[in-house]
């Protein structure tokens, strides 16, 4: 095998890897996106978990490149149609509640302690 060839190689494991890890964090937290309380979650999750680990050992890159897609393809089958979204966070409801104050308008942080001059 040419230095070429394993360098290109394990380029495409990396990229396989990234890839599953970032399947498996999307997975998770849609897990918890449809889980009512935390208790179903910790079974989901470790169904989830079994799930990835059930291929763990699969070294063909053809067939990882097929099951990665696989996945995904499942997981946009599956994904919740309406995920919850951390209040403060673009698209909660609470992002921007308070606008920037106009010019000219400085807002004092340290109210009640200021230097008495």
């Amino acid at each position: 095998m040419s230095l070429t060839s394993s360098a290109a190689l394990l380029a495409r494991r990396a990229a396989q890897r990234e890839r599953v890890r970032i399947l498996y964090r999307r997975s998770l937290k849609d897990a918890l996106n449809w889980a009512v309380h935390r208790r179903i979650f910790y079974v989901d999750a470790a169904k989830l978990r079994d799930r990835f680990e059930q291929y763990r050992h699969v070294d063909d890159l053809d067939t990882i490149d097929r099951m990665i897609e696989d996945g995904e393809a499942t997981y946009n089958k599956w994904r919740h149609p309406d995920p919850y979204i951390v209040p403060w966070a673009p698209g909660g409801s609470k992002f921007t509640r308070n606008p920037t104050p106009p010019e000219g308008i400085e807002i004092v942080y340290n109210f009640g302690r200021e230097d008495n001059d």
